[in-house]
């Protein structure tokens, strides 16, 4: 047998294992000056993707991109039953953007193959300007973290072609 056919075996048996781990809780952080709960279309689609029922949407915030409130946010969340983090907005290179340089301080292991994925993908959709997006994946204490710019396009992209296929893998991996 050849070391591709076996790894997408062990693969596969690991998916199967994740699935059997029952709903994924999931907690949303919008990182915006603006935006309100009626306003964030982010929280309105991970509200209904949670109707499908393969996660929970189990804590919701809106913060302000400043460096304490990602943090403390991290740490808080961090501690609560939430086994997923999605982070949506501050990770341009503008000098408001500072999600993803806490987060980048904080991860404790780092998944690069999030950001480069996510930003071959977001190639189709904006162009070269994919590279200004620094969107990150990691885990922070046990907790899967993953963080997003805040478009409603790359937030959809990033659930829908990385992480929902996924969610229940990463969750399962982190805590075996």
């Amino acid at each position: 047998m050849d070391n591709h056919k076996r790894h997408s075996e062990s693969s596969a048996h690991h998916k199967h294992l994740a699935g059997e781990g029952g709903m994924v809780k999931m907690a949303v952080i919008t990182v915006s000056d603006s935006r309100t709960p009626e306003t964030d279309k982010n929280y309105h689609y991970f509200r209904e993707q949670a109707e499908s029922g393969d996660f929970a949407l189990v804590d919701y915030r809106i913060i302000k991109d400043e460096p304490a409130q990602v943090s403390d946010v991290l740490d808080e969340l961090s501690a609560g039953e939430a086994q997923l983090l999605f982070f949506n907005g501050g990770t341009g290179i503008s000098k408001r953007d500072t999600t993803y340089d806490v987060l980048a301080q904080r991860l404790q292991k780092t998944l690069p193959g999030f950001g480069e994925l996510f930003r071959m993908l977001s190639f189709d959709q904006v162009g070269s300007a994919a590279m200004f997006s620094r969107a990150t994946a990691g885990v922070y204490r046990g907790k899967v973290v993953v963080s997003t710019p805040g478009s409603p396009a790359a937030v959809k992209l990033a659930w829908e072609k990385l992480i929902a296929p996924e969610m229940k893998h990463l969750v399962w991996e982190v805590n075996r």
